[in-house]
């Protein structure tokens, strides 16, 4: 990094406005190269080419940070692409995600969406001598042939443009003291789909159907006149009439506009990305699928869950939460890829932060964010309501603290350490995690006057999405926003003592009488004889799962009740999380399975009976008749209904971790068979090994077949009887 630190920051000398910016220099080398890196950070996103040859395969970076006290650099091992004589570096840098008005990410020296660089090439030769090449005045910049880029309106390219007018670079001074090695994950292409279908709609348009919805962009190879613009339009689903819909992207243009040169070209986009499942083709005569290929781009995580059963719907939405997570995990975990918005909703992270890491190994993804998140925490601990935090829909403190969004201060951090079984997890996030605890203990004993009252009652989102009324689009839900704010108030304090008895911290603050207040407080002001005042599923399920109720026989006959009377699911983004959980402590397997196998309008699976390859973000994004809900936020491709699956692995199919012995170490494979799905499979790459379980319903009964990681201890518990596992391969057969 010394040789960073030692570089300008440079620019073009003209505010290049929408177009990127390139910046180029020439090295000349006349010895014995031993090593070489190249370190670079940007004022935006770069792609870095020596000799004509991308530097890495990754995309995007350095991705987006909190800006104003944490921008990554990375280092590159160039030792091979170096050669004898001139060598030349050109680096292109777009707006990235500093197209966000956020006045503090520049200077009067630099605008917030102005591309800058810093880089230092650091050269070692054999005979023990050292060159640094570093961004100055002597760098040369141009106008990129991407005469606009922007992450939600997408990229325009001229391929016309060549050989554009170099002038000198100008350096300036800017903050350095931000800039941090590189954490986390890298963004990178990971897949490649073939357009599978070419679709004419009523209206005429020339529609490629990829046949899955992903995030990324497309690569496309074509001839056309020069002069001609071919656009590309990207959206998610077609409207009832079969037509191009976009009206739920809001603001965003999601285009990718080529203006031809005359020769046959390949191309594909550099600075943005997009959330789509199809793309309308405009300008060009002649369009064939297998001319385009849809790119898949996301962080790099080791896919470790896998789910099949003989529910051939159940195993396409599963398939569904998967892509909905790897559509959403780009540097951040996102709310969706595809609208203007795409930003870290801690709310979504945090009820999807189990099956998260059930799916994929997230531990050095979370840690990145969760840094971030405690880079944007307030001195009295509040927390934003999207990390990175950026002003896009709230000024000052209103767009800070919400129950179960800011809660994920402390729930992923948890989630993470049961998932991985690392206590340096826990440390290295305690601080935010104290912090916020602290700021709701002191929010509580300012409503009671002294007294612990709930954090907050209104504000924040309740149980968003929650659909208690079909026939109305509701955002908050019904379940009162205080008892909300409680209930996570009170998990919150409970998951701190745990962690402070986990890491041997000790505090002067007396966390177990407040734990007793709060959960008073909770009986009295929502409660009576242990039934909620508020008869929803989300009120019931709060109770249940973080154990406030002090009669969970009567809380848990109410959510039964409730359920079987609604024959459906009510819950939003924060009930739906824990629904599943509370109906097995109910003893309600049976009618759990109902609500997971329900095809009909609103369920987990009727999005699949629609033709969905994603999450949705509302239980009626599309209704019945066809008709969309509100263009104004309906996503299709939102992960947060998606946590349910940590339910079907854990329960289901039986995988469940001791929290008492994390990171797997100790299994309880604990199933819940169910006639209606005849076989159940699941496996789990944890740190200790392969975890896996597989049942089938036989003549006179079920067969299972469990395997334990060497590094991990197990039972099973099935049908109540207990067993005790040996490492690897169990059989077990019950007669029932």
């Amino acid at each position: 990094m010394f040789g960073l630190l030692k570089a300008m920051w440079i620019k073009s000398e003209a505010n290049n406005g929408d177009a990127a910016t390139d910046f180029f220099k020439t090295v000349s080398i006349d010895k014995d190269v031993k090593s070489a890196e190249l370190q670079i950070t940007a004022h935006g996103v770069f792609e870095a080419f020596i000799n004509s040859k991308r530097v890495s395969n990754d995309v995007l970076l350095p991705g987006w940070t909190s800006f104003n006290t944490r921008l990554r650099y990375i280092t590159y091992d160039v030792t091979d692409m170096l050669r004898s004589g001139n060598n030349y570096l050109k680096i292109g840098v777009g707006k990235g995600w500093f197209f966000h008005n956020v006045d503090c990410w520049g200077t009067d020296l630099l605008k917030h969406d102005e591309s800058a660089l810093l880089c230092a090439l650091v050269i070692t030769y054999t005979d023990g001598t050292t060159d640094e090449i570093l961004t100055n005045r002597s760098w040369k910049t141009a106008k990129s042939n991407v005469i606009y880029n922007n992450l939600y309106n997408g990229e325009t390219v001229d391929l016309r443009l060549k050989g554009m007018k170099k002038s000198p670079a100008v350096e300036f001074s800017f903050m350095k003291n931000q800039i941090i090695p590189f954490e986390g994950v890298p963004i990178r292409e990971q897949e490649r789909l073939r357009g599978v279908e070419l679709i004419v709609t009523p209206k005429g348009e020339k529609v490629i159907d990829f046949g899955q919805e992903i995030t990324g962009y497309v690569e496309f190879t074509a001839k056309a006149a020069k002069n001609r613009k071919i656009i590309i339009k990207h959206f998610e689903v077609l409207d009832k009439e079969g037509n191009v819909y976009t009206e739920n992207l809001r603001s965003a243009k999601a285009t990718y506009t080529v203006i031809s040169n005359g020769r046959r070209f390949t191309v594909k986009p550099s600075y943005t990305f997009y959330g789509f499942r199809y793309i309308q083709v405009i300008g060009l005569s002649a369009v064939k699928p297998e001319d385009f290929t849809a790119i898949v781009v996301h962080s790099e995580m080791k896919r470790t869950g896998y789910f099949s059963c003989s529910n051939e719907l159940l195993n396409k939405f599963a398939q569904n939460v998967v892509w909905g997570q790897k559509g959403n995990f780009l540097d951040l975990p996102t709310d969706c890829p595809q609208r203007d918005e795409r930003l870290g909703w801690t709310g979504d992270a945090a009820m999807f932060s189990r099956t998260a890491a059930i799916n994929f190994d997230v531990r050095d993804f979370f840690d990145k964010w969760l840094n971030d998140l405690e880079a944007d925490q307030l001195a009295d601990g509040s927390v934003p309501h999207v990390v990175p935090y950026c002003n896009v829909y709230w000024s000052g403190p209103d767009g800070y603290n919400a129950a179960a969004w800011s809660d994920v201060a402390v729930i992923a951090p948890w989630e993470m350490y049961v998932a991985y079984g690392d206590k340096k997890i826990l440390a290295d996030h305690y601080k935010a995690m104290k912090k916020w605890v602290g700021y709701m203990i002191a929010e509580c004993e300012k409503n009671g006057g002294g007294a612990i009252k709930h954090p907050w009652t209104d504000g924040g989102y309740g149980d968003w999405l929650s659909l208690e009324d079909l026939d109305k689009e509701e955002s908050f839900g019904l379940t009162d926003t205080g008892l909300v704010s409680t209930a996570f108030f009170i998990n919150g304090v409970r998951t701190l003592m745990k962690v402070n008895r986990i890491l041997g911290y000790k505090d002067d603050r007396d966390y177990e009488t407040i734990l007793n207040d709060a959960i008073s407080f909770f009986r009295s002001k929502y409660m009576k004889n242990g039934k909620m005042k508020q008869d929803t599923q989300t009120a019931a399920v709060l109770a249940i799962v973080f154990d406030i109720t002090d009669k969970p026989d009567v809380t848990m006959a109410q959510l039964v009740k409730n359920v079987k009377k609604n024959a459906r699911i009510t819950t939003g983004f924060v009930g739906t999380t824990y629904l599943m959980y509370a109906l097995t402590m109910a003893g309600a397997d049976k009618l759990a399975v109902d609500l997971l196998l329900r095809t009909e309008y609103p369920s987990w699976l009727y999005p699949v009976t629609k033709g969905a390859t994603t999450v949705w973000e509302r239980w009626n994004g599309i209704f019945p008749d066809g008709r969309f809900a509100n263009a104004g936020m309906n996503s299709f491709n939102h992960y947060a209904y998606g946590s349910v699956l940590s339910w079907m692995f854990r329960r289901l199919a039986g995988i469940c971790p001791d929290e008492k012995e994390t990171g797997y170490r100790k299994i309880v494979f604990q199933p819940a068979p169910d006639d209606r799905i005849p076989w159940v499979k699941a496996s789990l790459d944890t740190v200790c090994g392969e975890a896996s379980s597989y049942y089938k319903k036989t003549d006179g009964g079920w067969d299972f077949e469990f395997t334990v990681p060497k590094g991990s201890k197990a039972s099973a518990v099935i049908f109540g009887k207990k067993y005790m596992l040996k490492k690897g391969v169990n059989k077990i057969s019950v007669k029932v």
